[in-house]
């Protein structure tokens, strides 16, 4: 059984504070353990797809910038019986924010969130709708915070006319700004709905993105049984499994609230570790086994 393990094209800004290789350890990994897994790139057009049996979508961190190339090209595999994981109609749901709405509505806790069409306009009725003196505004399809601005009633005129000019080119979606992501964004890990490991990214001073590459730093406590049992919660409304699912978010009042599920291309912060890499190897076998 032939594996490809599924990147992208390296970019500097993606790697900046990771101190594991996470893709060359994975991979290492997986082949002493007698598996035939081989890395590929996702648009790399040389890559003999049907020669693979299974793609683990791995790492592939600028599929936000190609979207529609990049969905296509995962339907593609699964029509050519490759095992896709995690499988291409998870990712298609996961890859707009508003599938934020999708779990709201299954009752489940999810930071408030309104959505801007493509087109429309930005105004300051989002302060009084959340009962909040500074908004998180995103685009609806992105990752690593690209886009993302933060507005306060002083620079709401300049920041009015900026996100008017970026809804010229898509949908966004508007948050209160939390302030509890200040004390850390947990990230929690699923492998085959397992719980393996979480983490705790914390932003740098003056700052509200936790993403390594904007100076965000990361640590390992020992989690709560109970925040753990509330993320797992999310991942019960899927309708498939999935093999590894990120599931990201804050304590509120010492329960856990999500920001974002992420089913597309999580850092899954392994750091070599081989009990986590294990935990991986297991969720792995049970799927394709």
């Amino acid at each position: 059984m032939k594996i490809a393990l599924v990147g992208y094209k390296k970019q500097d800004k993606f790697a900046q504070g990771v101190t594991n290789d996470e893709d060359a350890d994975l991979l290492h990994f997986l082949t002493e353990k007698g598996l035939d897994v081989v890395p590929a790139i996702w648009n790399d057009e040389k890559v003999d797809w049907s020669s693979f049996h299974v793609a683990i979508i791995k790492s592939p961190w600028d599929y936000h910038n190609h979207l529609n190339e990049f969905l296509n090209w995962l339907y593609r595999l699964e029509n050519l019986n490759i095992k896709v994981l995690n499988p291409a109609e998870i990712i298609q749901w996961n890859s707009d924010k508003k599938y934020l709405r999708d779990i709201a509505k299954k009752g489940l806790p999810v930071i408030e969130s309104q959505y801007l069409d493509q087109g429309s306009s930005f105004d300051d009725r989002y302060f009084g709708m959340f009962d909040t003196d500074q908004l998180v505004v995103k685009p609806c399809v992105s990752a690593g915070a690209q886009n993302t601005l933060t507005v306060n009633k002083n620079n709401l005129k300049e920041r009015k006319e900026e996100i008017d000019q970026l809804l010229k080119s898509e949908d966004y979606i508007v948050q209160p700004f939390v302030e509890e992501i200040k004390n850390g964004e947990w990230s929690f890990l699923f492998f085959n709905g397992q719980y393996s490991h979480c983490s705790l990214k914390k932003p740098k001073k003056d700052d509200f993105r936790v993403q390594h590459y904007h100076g965000g730093t990361i640590s390992y406590p020992v989690p709560d049984p109970l925040h753990i049992e509330q993320a797992r919660s999310y991942l019960k409304s899927l309708p498939q499994p999935t093999l590894y699912a990120r599931v990201d978010g804050v304590l509120v009042n010492n329960s856990f609230q999500l920001m974002e599920l992420e089913l597309i291309e999580p850092y899954l912060f392994l750091n070599g570790d081989q009990n986590l890499l294990e935990n991986y190897y297991q969720a792995l076998m049970a799927l394709i086994s």
